[in-house]
């Protein structure tokens, strides 16, 4: 291989380290940009606060009693969920009003029968990860029916699963 044609391999490799697959340092910003963004209009919109992953787990290991609810889909919940939450499923596109057909057979009734009669009592709501809207659609809806304490914990199971933490499938 000649030097000239070693160099133009040096030069081809180089920039496509540099720019990555299609997405360089640049563009990640942009689309981090943009989820924080919207994450931020969502939080401010539904009136609750946001949670990360270590305040969760102090939360998880201390000894305040507070409501840990996952918004997937059942199948999902089945599958892994954090360990003391409990199942009920909203959808991932955000919703203005409730709606029975997207709801399926569950209603305003049965999400105020699990949030249960103390309204000041810390309810956090989870879901997948922070691009998914089905826990900031319970989170508005808790709030919607006078719950005061209402959290969101937005990076859900792929940011507790990032931390290392373990999921449960009672």
């Amino acid at each position: 291989m000649t030097l000239r044609r070693m160099n133009w391999s040096f030069v081809l490799v180089t920039s496509v380290l540099l720019t990555g697959c299609e997405t360089n340092q640049f563009q990640q910003e942009v689309q981090t940009e943009e989820a924080a963004v919207k994450l931020a209009n969502e939080t401010v919109a539904g009136g609750y606060e946001l949670i990360t992953t270590a305040t969760l787990k102090k939360m998880l290991n201390g000894d305040d009693e507070f409501l840990l609810v996952d918004a997937m889909p059942t199948e999902k919940f089945e599958t892994g969920h954090l360990s003391g939450a409990v199942n009920f499923t909203f959808p991932k596109e955000v919703m203005d009003d409730w709606n029975e057909t997207t709801m399926g057979d569950k209603t305003q009734s049965d999400f105020q029968t699990l949030l249960g009669e103390n309204r000041e009592r810390a309810i956090v709501f989870y879901c997948g990860f922070v691009k998914c809207a089905r826990s900031h659609n319970a989170a508005v809806y808790a709030q919607k029916l006078g719950y005061t304490n209402v959290l969101r914990y937005p990076g859900g199971i792929y940011a507790w699963r990032g931390a290392g933490h373990p999921l449960a499938t009672d």
